[in-house]
């Protein structure tokens, strides 16, 4: 049975309402799931309005658990297995070799269920150049750049650490396509958000490019002759 768009818009509406009383009560972890759902059931239904007022809560809950993480201020290395029962503790990681990008993801998401606040980076080896890749995957995306190697490569600093973070931000946002279509530009970020959630960037590109769809689609659906709805937003 399909769902009234009255209904549909209310339930996102609760979700959203939900993540601000979280984000109000510190409970960041709730409100990072909330306001997420929030935007993946938006999306499909081209809500850009909704989506664009859902990633400030998303953004807050995120700065703010990152936050507890760097605070910690220490960085454990993980170069062995990744498993599911090993012990997570708040603060930074390095994932590195032998260890790869999909372990690096499958740690974040764990230590994300247990509401364990951490930040994680994962490096690959050196370059020819001498520079170290730094990477961030998704199911859909993959996120690589490269940085200046820390100066103490058996112990990076924190400086280094949240250079990476921000570097590995910043080529998201630098590598999707200007001249793609708004909600396909949106599909982008929202893919490369999946790689690097921790971002705030990122969350404003989100907001800046889903204020810019509703403006389209409303401009659209109050001129004369046009069409009541479409699949494609053209900038």
């Amino acid at each position: 049975m399909t769902i009234p768009a009255a209904d549909q818009a209310q339930n996102l509406d609760d979700l959203m309402e939900k993540a601000q009383e979280a984000v109000a009560g510190a409970q960041y972890f709730q409100a990072e799931r909330l306001a997420n759902t929030a935007l993946q059931i938006a999306r499909p239904q081209h809500d850009f309005d909704r989506m664009a007022r859902i990633v400030g809560p998303l953004r807050e809950a995120r700065r703010q658990r990152l936050g507890q993480a760097l605070a910690v201020a220490t960085i454990t290395v993980l170069d062995t297995p990744i498993t599911e029962e090993m012990p997570i503790e708040p603060g930074c990681y390095l994932v590195q070799p032998p260890r790869v990008g999909a372990e690096a993801r499958r740690f974040r998401l764990a230590a994300l269920n247990r509401e364990v606040p951490v930040a994680v980076l994962c490096r690959e080896p050196l370059t020819s150049l001498g520079l170290c890749p730094i990477v961030a995957i998704c199911s859909s995306t993959t996120v690589r750049t490269t940085v200046d190697p820390p100066d103490d490569p058996e112990n990076p600093d924190l400086a280094w650490f949240v250079e990476g973070l921000e570097a590995l931000g910043d080529w998201a946002i630098e590598s999707i396509d200007p001249e793609m279509v708004i909600d396909r530009r949106i599909d982008a970020i929202l893919g490369r958000l999946d790689a690097v959630p921790d971002h705030d960037g990122l969350h404003q590109c989100l907001h800046e490019a889903c204020c810019k769809a509703h403006q389209l689609l409303s401009t659209e659906h109050t001129t004369p002759g046009s069409p009541t709805a479409k699949t494609k937003v053209k900038p």
